[in-house]
């Protein structure tokens, strides 16, 4: 049989030397991944090095760097049968084959016990179910024999089986029962922490052409299994994915493959793991004469897949499916998971294969230089998150078997009831008991058979920040920015509590316009179709915002080169000239360090020219996150951008000349939430030093406004629940500090601006005063409130509105607003 595999054209060394060039920088595009899948040799060796350097960030903001994780688990095959007909699978049987061994159609429940208690006894915790598609739509035995143990389907016969196996055992079911609905879905979840179902490839051909390695199987539509991973992350259920190559996919397909894993983990945050496997032919198959995915190609495929789907993500590969000697080919191709792992049970799927010996993975692990350590089903994150994300059905279980970072308590053996124990001697017992003290997240004894009085993760950071909303942890802070349901509406509660005692119920504003300052040139007045600004232009902007009730003028962009080494403070100027109740608020660090490079002068002198020109204080805008590898793909590469350091200092150089500014964020692209809370740490620190910062701006990610980034950001941007969780866990981290918190509504929905303002927020910010000579001079043009319009968000409120200036003075209430 033929796999429809194409013959892929190898581009020359020099444009796979080019992306790799560029994958040292930022992550690589569609056509430059495609182009590193062909890195070989010395190409091959750079690959994995950067790959190998991404994960190792990854880990290390994960807080485990150097960790290597594999699950310890029994694999239960629950049913041999299948709807499908996968041209390379062995472990699907005919139920002819079944009754020639004296197997039934399913596993009986006494059978599945068995091999659960063993498995327990040798201290594994995870209990794969591994199943065939929906076997009674294909079979009638099948059906048979769910219709006499009184199941209605194979799904539902799983969710009991995983219940049981819980209850009785304690391990934790890890379910893989394939193509399912969304309400299906939800069944499950109260019978498992994690699910998972591979994507293998979205090559369609590969299931609708005859001769491709999915023909004939309805399951295995590539959009009806990303539908599901999608309702997955709907339902927010751990999830584990992957691809499988070699099976008759283009190199481009494998890329689409990942980019689509990739965005549905964005979208969603559900994704656990995706494992990248290896196809190996199986006697006895259609496929048995298609040759085993090439070493050095895997290796390649593995790498690639670390790039696309970036630092964060838990990437796995199965240790028996490649030989011992080459697994740490893998390792420095970027992997941090080895999956589960069986003392007891072999791997169902490829039987020929048997799992390594737990302690030999351990070995070659540490000859790669990272240490081994066991996880359970769902990864760290979840473990720590809790509720919803793990239902609390089976989350007693869970929290029994986990230790204070979310992995496993290694030697501990699960007993059922949602209780562990040592597998040997009461070290490790004390040290959970301990572990589960400090959280405050175990059930204790009297607690165990109890399990709705275990509080959640998330329950305990939050009752520890309602004590004391500014003494948490990093860690604490970045688990509250994961909070749903009603623990969200928890920490918004608490927040808005903060912004009550600081502010009452008080809703402010200020009156002001925005200039482009990019746009002015040095001509009188621009033409009509130069699309720029005349001095003359800013001279009747500025005049007509000051009659409209203006106290403020806001000018952003960098000085256009023919104004010279003086542009910024000569166009400072012409605005404040003769204004003395105006307020100029502008240019941005990134426009401060051009101005003093221009001028020749040093940040102190030139923050000194610029108070002399009428500056009265500087956005702070331009922040994105501090973290230099963002800012770098943000902006388009290296050098691109201001680093870290040197926008705080010029920040810092602004506040030590007089100069206050905003402090803001842009989330919701690539960051994580460790990230968001060293940024929010970062300014703090900042304001402690010198208490410049007038108030803080949470703007959400906005593709338009990023027009460097790479096309794969085109689509992000965050939620409403992130929304609402940043602006909350920013009141509780910088209350005391930065007290005021703005909406940035130009950024928001109508209804996420008045969640964030009931979440924490206490000001909206500018009005941006179009007015009518020319609309188009600010870059936020069309966007603008009226003062009836304020009045509306307050009284919804039920907040009093007050006009204020650019440094929250009390300015003329509503004197000249439209």
């Amino acid at each position: 049989m033929t796999t429809l595999a194409p013959v892929e054209t190898v581009p020359a060394a020099e444009l796979v030397e080019n992306a790799l060039e560029r994958a040292e920088h930022a992550e690589p595009t569609r056509t430059d991944a495609e182009l590193l899948l062909h890195a070989r040799g010395d190409q091959l060796d750079r690959l994995l090095s950067v790959a190998g350097r991404l994960r190792d960030r990854g880990l290390q903001t994960a807080g485990r760097p150097g960790v290597i994780t594999y699950s310890r688990k029994v694999f239960i095959p629950l049913t041999h049968l299948c709807q499908d007909r996968c041209h390379y699978c062995i472990f699907v049987q005919s139920p002819g084959k079944l009754q020639k061994a004296g197997k039934a159609p399913y596993l009986e429940a006494h059978e599945i016990l068995d091999i659960a208690r063993q498995g327990a006894a040798l201290g594994c915790k995870e209990a794969l179910f591994t199943l065939g598609d929906r076997p009674e739509n294909r079979w009638p035995v099948a059906r048979e024999w769910l219709d006499a143990h009184g199941y209605e389907s194979t799904l539902d016969y799983v969710a009991a089986m995983s219940l049981l196996v819980l209850q009785e055992t304690g391990l934790l079911p890890h379910l893989n029962p394939g193509v399912m609905t969304f309400a299906e879905l939800q069944r499950l979840k109260p019978a498992a922490p994690s699910m998972g179902m591979m994507l293998e490839t979205t090559a369609t051909r590969l299931w609708s052409e005859k001769g491709g390695a999915h023909y004939g199987s309805p399951d295995k539509d590539p959009a009806v299994r990303l539908r599901v991973i999608e309702e997955a992350g709907q339902l927010q259920i751990p999830f584990t994915t992957g691809v499988l190559f070699g099976i008759g996919e283009s190199y481009a397909e494998r890329v689409d493959a990942l980019i689509a894993l990739r965005a549905s983990s964005a979208r969603w945050g559900h994704v656990q793991e995706v494992i990248v496997q290896n196809f190996r032919a199986k006697e006895s198959t259609a496929m048995m004469q298609t040759g085993d995915l090439d070493t050095e190609e895997y290796a390649a495929a593995v790498a690639v897949a670390r790039l696309v789907l970036g630092p964060d993500a838990r990437l796995q590969v199965p240790p028996n499916l490649t030989d011992a000697t080459e697994l740490s080919l893998l390792v420095r191709a970027g992997i941090d998971d080895w999956g589960g792992v069986s003392p007891l049970t072999p791997d169902h799927v490829n039987p020929e294969r048997p799992w390594p010996e737990i302690s030999e993975l351990a070995r070659l692990t540490a000859a790669s230089g990272y240490t081994l350590r066991e996880r359970l089903t769902a990864h760290p994150h979840f473990v720590r998150a809790g509720t919803p994300w793990i239902n609390e059905t089976v989350l007693p279980a869970v929290l029994a078997l986990a230790d204070e970072q979310g992995l496993a308590l290694e030697g501990m053996r699960p007993v059922g009831g949602g209780a562990a124990v040592p597998v040997g001697g009461s070290e490790l017992a004390g040290r959970a008991k301990l572990a589960g003290r400090e959280l405050g997240l175990r059930p204790t004894e009297s607690s165990a058979s109890h399990p709705s009085t275990a509080p959640s993760p998330m329950a305990a950071v939050l009752a520890r920040a309602e004590a004391n909303p500014t003494g948490l942890s990093d860690g604490e802070y970045a688990v509250l920015l994961g909070a749903t349901g009603d623990e969200l509406e928890a920490l918004a509660q608490l927040a808005d509590g903060l912004r009550r005692e600081a502010h009452g119920e008080t809703l402010s504003f200020v009156v002001n316009r925005n200039i482009d300052s990019s746009l002015v040139r040095e001509r009188a007045r621009a033409t009509a179709t130069g699309g720029g600004l005349g001095l003359t232009d800013i001279d009747e902007l500025v005049a007509e915002a000051v009659a409209l009730g203006a106290s403020e003028i806001c000018m952003q962009g960098p000085v256009y080169p023919e104004l010279g080494a003086h542009g910024y403070e000569d166009l400072a100027r012409r605005v404040t000239a003769g204004r003395a109740g105006l307020h100029l608020h502008a240019f941005r660090p990134a426009e401060i360090a051009d101005g003093a490079a221009r001028a020749g002068l040093s940040l102190d002198d030139f923050v000194a020219a610029l108070v002399d020109a009428g500056v009265g204080s500087v956005p702070g805008t331009g922040a994105r996150i501090l973290d230099d590898d963002i800012r770098a793909t943000l902006s388009g590469g290296p050098g691109r951008d201001l680093t870290v350091a040197r926008y705080l200092d010029v920040v810092t150089a602004a506040h030590r000349g007089g100069l206050r500014s905003t402090a803001t964020m842009v989330y919701g692209h690539i960051e994580t939430a460790a990230q968001l809370v060293g940024h929010l740490r970062t300014l703090a620190r900042l304001h402690d030093e010198t208490g410049g910062f007038t108030e803080f701006i949470a703007m959400p990610f906005v593709p338009a406004s990023a027009p460097d980034a790479p096309p794969h950001l085109a689509a992000r941007g965050p939620n409403t629940r992130k929304t609402r969780a940043v602006h909350a866990v920013s009141r509780l981290m910088l209350a005391g500090r930065i007290d005021h918190i703005q909406a940035a509504w130009t950024k928001l929905s109508p209804a996420e601006r008045d969640a964030v303002l009931r979440g924490g927020a206490d000001d909206l910010g500018g009005v941006l005063l179009d007015g009518t000579l020319n609309p188009a001079a600010g870059p936020e043009a069309g966007l603008e409130l009226s003062r009836d319009e304020v009045e509306r968000v307050g009284t919804a409120l039920g907040r009093s509105v007050w006009q204020r200036t650019t440094l929250y003075g009390r300015a003329v209430a509503g004197a000249g607003v439209a």
